[in-house]
């Protein structure tokens, strides 16, 4: 069955006809163009699709597109300002918190949520923050000094 949703995605609003079965992770790869979310595990247990809703960090391969219409969608595509990108994208280039890359749209969701909500967090609350996202590359000891560091560039 195909439904009609309403999302507004990095600002802008889009209707769109959905089968009900489809994930908002498709709707935003497939229908939008929109990749820097990734599939995982399809599970919810990486974190490699992460995307804020309303504002909220959610794993969008366990979100179906019918639950989000009429949300608030960001992406990571939606972080860059006039060409500029995010003080957390920066912070994750600069401590190579970003080797292949394929996990850092869903930390770097996930963290902005974070700092948002905690501009001034220990690394102890970092840790807790980022316990959803696996990363198979860096060993987190960078990601954690990049979210240190974005906390600084953001909350100031």
């Amino acid at each position: 069955m195909r439904h009609n949703i309403h999302l507004t995605v990095n600002g802008v609003k889009h209707e769109l006809d959905v089968w009900s079965s489809q994930t908002l992770l498709e709707v935003l790869r497939d229908e939008l163009n929109l990749t820097g979310a990734k599939e995982g595990c399809g599970e919810g247990e990486c974190g490699a699709c992460t995307v804020l809703m309303d504002s909220m960090p959610v794993n969008s391969c366990l979100i179906l597109a019918v639950e989000a219409d009429g949300a608030q969608i960001q992406t990571i595509e939606g972080l860059s300002k006039n060409g500029d990108i995010h003080p957390i994208q920066e912070a994750f280039i600069q401590n190579g918190a970003v080797q292949c890359g394929f996990c850092t749209p869903g930390f770097i969701m996930t963290a902005k949520a974070f700092l948002n909500e905690n501009p001034h967090p220990t690394v102890e609350e970092i840790k807790r923050a980022l316990t959803g996202n696996i990363c198979r590359c860096t060993g987190y000891k960078q990601i954690i000094d990049a979210v240190k560091e974005a906390s600084v560039r953001v909350g100031g």
